[in-house]
């Protein structure tokens, strides 16, 4: 079946000279988001050409440590490029079938020549994911979270792929894969639809416990006294605040929080429960092992930590001291979570919306010593017509103060919800 380029593509077509392009296919996700419609993020493709002919076309070899050489080469408008080589056309629909499912197992020569051995073209109707081969999730397990990932954006796996995961063979290969590649998954998981049924799946199948055991421990764990927390468990109570937080954005670091804003409480000694005193506390301690263990960025660490050890302050916003307002605030600056802590607050209260004051709160944090009135002579080195300048232990006590000052002075409908 020949299939034209879309637009976008075409500029691959000058890439590689006119005799290559029945040697050159577009494979895996990239054909997949074609045939949907979608631009493709990355652009892969499995070439029949030599690696030097890939070098002079400025292409850039990289040789994995577990797998063949890869290609890339970065070009705008189109981003990132990546190939692999096999030594003939021939070999295409052996790679093919090594795959993970069957809508990732099309390629598009570009030529315009489309090969679909296994039918991905008719899964891809039924958004059904579909195993290449009873082979694929012990070939590489980290699949079955590739599978999970894809459920959470709306496809089904069929019956044969939740049979090979019931299955045991594949299970002593978890262990050995890199815990980065997990985390990719998890990551990409949140950034879908529904990211919830990822780790419900997680659950269902008994899959991950390796990579995140405190997933599987919160559902052994009360969210808190019934009266406030009818849903029971923590994992229940943690899945229900993700969701309530998709509604509102898509923004992955906050959704991480969501689910893990509650981690203290996995340190709660049961002797307390349903109680969990300190657990923002033991959150804010946790968060940062937690965080380096699955080898997440560093923005993800700095915004769970502060999550955890506000959240339960903010859910009490408009019982606190105008102080105690301000201070809250600029701790949510300073960590980088002023937009995403009130969204998760309100999450996890199940009720409301933006938190009266707070736009008014942050904007103030933000504002210059000199926007708040703070004479400059007061933190010279020196004193400058006789007034003394108050010692660098003494500044951060007194600006917060003249936050307070200005924020108690707004009048009352400035601090409401805008």
């Amino acid at each position: 079946m020949n299939l034209p380029l879309p637009a976008y593509l075409l500029p691959l077509l000058t890439l590689f000279p006119p005799d290559l392009h029945h040697r050159l296919f577009l494979v895996g996700g990239t054909v997949r988001d074609l045939l949907l419609g979608e631009s493709a993020q990355d652009i892969d493709l499995v070439a029949a050409v030599t690696a030097g002919q890939l070098e002079r076309l400025g292409f850039r070899r990289v040789q994995p440590t577990s797998a063949a050489p890869i290609f890339f080469r970065f070009h705008d408008p189109l981003g990132k490029i990546e190939v692999t080589t096999i030594d003939s056309p021939a070999e295409l629909e052996s790679d093919l079938r090594r795959r993970d499912v069957t809508v990732n197992a099309m390629a598009l020569s570009l030529a315009g020549d489309l090969i679909d051995p296994l039918n991905g073209r008719g899964a891809l109707q039924e958004r059904a994911l579909i195993p290449c081969s009873a082979e694929s999730l012990v070939t590489d397990p980290v699949r079955i979270f590739r599978l999970f990932r894809f459920e959470a954006a709306g496809w089904r796996m069929s019956s044969g792929a939740v049979d090979l995961i019931r299955e045991r063979e594949w299970r002593e290969g978890l262990g050995r894969i890199p815990v980065e590649r997990f985390s990719g998954e998890l990551l990409k998981a949140l950034a879908s639809a529904d990211p919830a049924r990822f780790f419900r799946k997680m659950i269902e199948f008994g899959v991950g416990r390796e990579f995140l055991p405190e997933l599987f421990r919160m559902a052994t764990i009360p969210a808190g006294p019934l009266v406030h927390h009818p849903e029971g468990d923590l994992l229940t109570h943690s899945l229900q605040v993700l969701e309530r937080l998709c509604t509102v954005t898509d923004d992955v670091v906050g959704r991480f929080c969501a689910l893990f804003h509650d981690l203290g409480k996995l340190e709660s000694p049961p002797e307390q429960y349903p109680r969990h005193h300190g657990h923002d506390e033991a959150g804010f301690r946790m968060a940062g092992a937690f965080c380096d263990r699955l080898t997440l960025p560093g923005a993800l660490k700095t915004a769970l930590r502060w999550v955890n050890r506000l959240h339960t302050t903010v859910n009490l916003w408009e019982e606190l001291r105008v102080g105690t307002q301000v201070r809250v605030a600029e701790q949510a600056v300073r960590a980088g979570v002023a937009g995403l802590l009130p969204l998760v607050a309100a999450a996890d209260k199940g009720e409301g919306g933006p938190l009266p004051g707070w736009e008014e709160a942050v904007r103030i944090v933000g504002l210059s010593t000199v926007a708040l009135g703070i004479d400059p002579r007061l933190f010279s080195a020196l004193p400058v017509d006789g007034i003394i300048p108050l010692h660098s232990t003494q500044r951060p006590a007194f600006i917060h103060q003249k936050r307070v000052e200005l924020f108690r002075r707004l009048p009352s409908e400035k601090k409401e919800v805008q």
